[in-house]
């Protein structure tokens, strides 16, 4: 009975086995796009089964397994995804993939609360296209200029290594502290210089109080979000790019010949009534080039400068992974060229400007739960620099523009080195010759080593209500910095301009050799990171609510070169507590409202935490239905507003409220000397130091607080075909940390003077942009442009009680220019006699050909109460820009203008002043060909220079309008064109996508200034020319 008992269980076993066994069936088939053409590694998978699917090969086709009456979903990066139904026969399912066609409504913003669907948004955000931001040189800040709206920058300098640009957003509220943006890369406070530009995912600009409030303190001046990639769920993709790019100069100043710079140094010394430098025989000498060690004829600029410099640039990347993990890893090399001629005898070591940067990142995500997601990213950057052994960066140009072509040879005959002057105290090498500046002083070496790293927790908690989580992040940054200068000169001399009764030349030697020896330097920081967000997001029918409470807190430590100074050993932190909450029904009514209470060590207890708040409101007039019923071409109309305030605590001075003390001292002419008090008879030996304060502290001290408006609208019309966005902006900065440098001697302060929050600016202003996408039939058009205009206005600052109120800093913006008014040049001594007098020079000195001012308070004197304000400020008010790009077929074109104005700038120094010191100076042949004032020749009384002087001279070489310049310019910043080989083609080479490239940067630039770049806003051009580039590049996607 058992037996028979034991059997029936196990026929009941098997038949149940048997009947347990799930039928499959077979899924094959081919994937192409609309035209046809194959698609390689389309993704297959089975629905809601993530990490159970196949990609298709080289020719599109595709075999998959699946369990009956399963959807399989098919999808393909820039395609829509497709869901078919499987019944529970064997079939051949053939697809065509259509591209992906979003609008506006489907568009995600970045934002300091997560992703968010743009048409939700109330505050004022730019969201930039990253295939804009394309730039041959290191750093991606010289593509922000004309590129994004409210973004204000400049480059000051084309030097490898050293070509960034400084930026703001929406331009310069104040003039205590830093003005600059803050700057997150994947949630972390880090320099965008350092990234590659193939690893930015998305670029996201905040710029009203309302989305940055989130931020506390450090988002101020507004913030910038950069993402890098992350991996993918499929099949492996892996991304290659090379680029090679040829570097020559926008513009650089040109200098006049020998024999024009000898005749002009005689007419500045005969013009004012004095022996000319050179004989008519050195003259003819100089012409001739009879005696070229005494009169020789020497281009300092085409000697040391190269026509161009090439830069080579590799990136690669690969992204993939599974339902439970995700990885993204690339690796890049950037090698920039410069642009000086080195001595190839010289094969120890090389002086050029050059640069070289390595870039890493690995970005990995990890499903450990259905709710639970952990990712981890490391990234980091190795850069080294090299240049001669000069100790800044700026003397070879000093030198290049100081050395006249006649003064001086390369090398005297006798293979003695010539020198001009003797060392200056600060810069030995800016006074010594470009060639030996550039290549004869050794050389020195720069090495940055930045490491990234970071962790966050993304933690679902719908288990205690649905669309809550919480994530939390800790980043830990390294940076070091090693310079090594190896330092050397030759001896040197400089002849006499008179041989001897030999005929042999006379020699003085100025300096003396100096063999190659070693200083060092090195420093570093250390910065930590933690951050704990709760979210709450959910829709209830037409009714969206949002929710985030943010804990931040970072500790930044200076790890090196401390010193014997106790604050630099201790880490600069900050902590804040943030809150945001939003509410929007039917994304038609937005309200949201956001908050930072803020922590700051710098202030006194009482003071150390400030709760700034702030909200927007939008309306979407769209989706109201009197519209969305009758206007079906209006896809978004949205009225924005938002008013909040922002705390900074960026004192230039650490702990104001702490008081330091020292013995009292007191200058005299010894120097500044310690005071004593004696105890006892007068003149006696005991005296005892006095003790005072040398820092004057204030518990008051306290946050420097904007208040800022917005009012803005965004605008899309036919779909996403057309679309506009504008804002104007107000803000009130108030509080504004500054130092107390007129207080009344009766004070009685030693010392450093105090500072206290007294200063306030205004700033307004508009920024917007545009886009209009057309397509017709293969050809794609899109034209595009963007502005920003930004004036600010001082309100308040400590200065000195004056009864000319344009003699104050009240009322003028930030950094206004300030010189005289010049009313042209003096016809003649009656046209002196008649003037009022100017106070600058002896009187006896001005003659006919100078400059002449105006009296601005008529009280018959030109002097500096006569200073006004006049012109812009340096840094542009305004930036623009406008691009249009087209593709067909596989060809595509993108031309891009950027554009700046009111700007302008003061020109100065020995190459403007020509002769102004004497022999040290080159002359600009702009100059020279200009229509100038000369004596006899041209006395026009509006000539573009003034009667030439030999020597320093009062009157003429100071700030007026005479040497003010507009900085406006425009200028052809990108021109693009790349072709995409047909699919059929590299399906045959096993690759998804192989593109070349031309990119043309910089390559025409329009201006009424022509010494030099306007953008630079240099004073005198005594700069590493910025760059005009073109360059060539491939780009495989396998």
């Amino acid at each position: 009975m058992k037996k028979y008992i034991l059997s029936v269980l196990c026929i009941v076993v098997y038949v149940i086995s048997i009947s347990a066994q799930k039928k499959t069936v077979e899924v094959s088939g081919t994937i192409v796009d609309s035209e046809g053409v194959p698609l390689i590694g389309a993704t297959v998978v089975i629905k809601e089964k993530p990490g159970l699917g196949v990609v298709s090969d080289m020719d599109g086709k595709y075999k998959i397994e699946v369990e009956p009456f399963q959807y399989l979903v098919f999808s393909y990066v820039g395609y829509e995804t497709q869901e078919h139904l499987i019944k529970d026969e064997d079939m051949v399912l053939d697809i065509t993939m259509h591209e992906a066609k979003t609008t506006i409504l489907d568009e995600v913003t970045i934002t300091g609360m997560g992703p968010q669907k743009k048409i939700t948004t109330t505050g004022a955000i730019t969201t930039v296209e990253v295939g804009t931001l394309k730039t041959p040189v290191s750093s991606i800040t010289n593509a922000l200029a004309g590129n994004v709206a409210g973004v204000m920058a400049m480059q000051r300098s084309g030097q490898p290594g050293d070509n960034v640009s400084e930026f703001w957003i929406r331009g310069i509220s104040t003039f205590g502290g830093s003005s600059s943006a803050l700057v997150l890369v994947d949630g972390f406070e880090r320099s965008m210089d350092e990234l590659n530009i193939e690893d930015i995912e998305s670029f996201t600009v905040l710029k009203d109080a309302s989305t940055t409030a989130i931020y506390g303190s450090r988002g101020a001046n507004g913030v910038i979000l950069v993402n890098t990639k992350r991996g993918s769920e499929g099949k492996l993709e892996i991304n290659a790019k090379g680029e090679y790019t040829w570097t020559t100069r926008t513009r650089t100043p040109k200098f006049v010949d020998g024999l024009t710079y000898a005749s002009m140094a005689n007419e500045a010394r005969t013009t004012r009534n004095q022996k000319a430098v050179y004989t008519d025989q050195e003259l003819m000498m100089i012409n001739e080039q009879l005696d070229p060690d005494i009169y020789p004829n020497v281009d300092w600029m085409d000697l040391l400068l190269k026509n161009g410099a090439p830069t080579y640039r590799a990136s690669m990347n690969m992204r993939g992974g599974g339902s439970k993990a995700r990885y993204y890893l690339s690796g890049s090399f950037l090698d920039e060229g410069g642009m000086y001629h080195v001595d190839k005898a010289m094969k120890e070591y090389d002086t050029n400007a050059n640069y070289q940067r390595y870039n890493y990142r690995l970005n990995l995500d990890m499903n450990v739960t259905a709710s639970t997601l952990i990712q981890v990213g490391i990234g980091g950057a190795l850069e080294k620099t090299n240049r001669s052994g000069a100790v800044n960066t700026d003397d070879i140009w000093y030198s290049i523009f100081g050395y006249n072509p006649i003064t001086m040879p390369v090398m005297y005959s006798n293979g003695y080195v010539p020198i001009m002057q003797g060392e200056d105290a600060e810069s030995w090498e800016r006074k010594y010759n470009p060639w030996v500046a550039a290549t004869q002083t050794g050389y020195t070496e720069v090495w940055q080593n930045t490491i990234n790293s970071n962790v966050t927790l993304d933690q679902k908690l719908d288990f205690i209500t649905e669309g809550l989580k919480f994530i939390g992040r800790f980043g830990y940054d390294t940076y070091n910095y090693n310079h090594i200068q190896r330092r050397k000169n030759p001896e040197m001399w400089r002849a006499e301009r008179q041989r001897n009764s030999d005929g042999e030349l006379v020699f003085n030697r100025i300096v003396p050799e100096r063999l190659l020896s070693q200083g060092s330097s090195a420093s570093g920081d250390r910065k930590e990171f933690l951050e704990a967000e709760l979210i709450y997001g959910r829709n209830f029918g037409d009714h969206n609510v949002a929710s985030v409470l943010k804990y931040t807190q970072d500790n930044y430590v200076n790890t090196s070169n401390i010193g014997g100074d106790i604050m630099q050993g201790i880490a600069r932190r900050h902590q804040g507590l943030a809150g945001s909450v939003s509410y929007g029904y039917m994304n038609r009514y937005l309200f949201n409202f956001n908050f930072g209470y803020n922590g700051s060590e710098n202030f006194a207890k009482g003071h150390q935490f400030g709760f700034f708040p702030a909200y927007s409101i939008a309306w979407n007039v769209a989706e109201e239905s009197f519209v969305k019923d009758n206007i079906d071409w209006l896809s978004m109309f949205k009225i924005r507003y938002s008013d909040g305030k922002v705390g900074t605590d960026n004192t230039p001075t650490r702990f104001p409220y702490l008081a330091t003390f020292g013995n009292y001292t007191r200058w005299t002419g010894a120097g500044e000397q310690e005071v004593y008090y004696n105890w006892g008879d007068l003149n006696s030996g005991f005296g005892y130091p006095g003790l005072t304060y040398t820092r004057v502290s204030s518990n008051n001290v306290t946050w420097e607080i904007a208040r800022k408006h917005d009012l803005g609208f965004d605008l899309y019309l036919w779909g996403d075909k057309f679309g506009l966005t504008v804002d104007y902006f107000d803000e009130k900065r108030e509080g504004i940390y500054m130092t107390r440098s007129y207080l009344p001697d009766m004070v009685g302060i030693q010392g450093e003077n105090p500072s206290a929050n007294v200063g306030s600016v205004k700033t307004k202003g508009f920024d917007g942009n545009f886009k209009l996408d057309q397509r017709a039939g293969d050809v794609g058009l899109q034209i595009r442009g963007n502005f920003t205009y930004s004036k600010n206005k001082i309100t308040e600052a400590d200065e000195m009680v004056s009864r000319y109120p344009y003699l104050r800093r009240t009322g003028f913006r930030i950094d206004q220019a300030k010189g005289l008014i010049a009313l042209g040049l003096f016809e003649d001594y009656e046209d002196i006699r008649n003037s009022p007098r100017q106070d600058f020079a002896d009187p006896r000195d001005v003659m006919p050909g100078d400059i002449k001012y105006k009296d601005i308070n008529g009280d018959g004197i030109i002097n500096d109460d006569d200073i006004v304000p006049i012109g812009s400020t340096m840094r542009p008010n305004l930036i623009y820009g406008l691009g249009l790009s087209a593709t067909w077929k596989g060809f595509d074109f993108n031309m891009h203008f950027q554009g700046a104005g009111k700007s302008h700038f003061f020109i100065d120094g020995f190459t403007v002043y020509p002769f102004s010191q004497g022999e040290w100076g080159n002359i600009l042949e702009d100059m020279a060909n200009s229509n100038r004032w000369i004596l006899g020749v041209n006395e026009d009384p509006n000539a573009e220079y003034p009667r030439l002087s030999y020597g320093w001279n009062s009157n003429n070489y100071r700030p007026s309008t005479y040497w003010l310049r507009d900085g406006s310019y425009l200028r052809l910043k990108t021109l693009e064109m790349g072709y995409t080989l047909p699919k059929v083609m590299t399906a045959r080479l096993h690759m998804n996508n192989v593109r070349i490239h031309f990119i043309g940067q910089n390559l025409l630039t329009f201006s009424n200034f022509k010494l030099w770049d306007p953008e630079m806003g240099s004073s005198n051009g005594m700069k590493y020319p910025l760059g005009k580039t073109v360059t060539f590049g491939l780009t495989i996607n396998m």
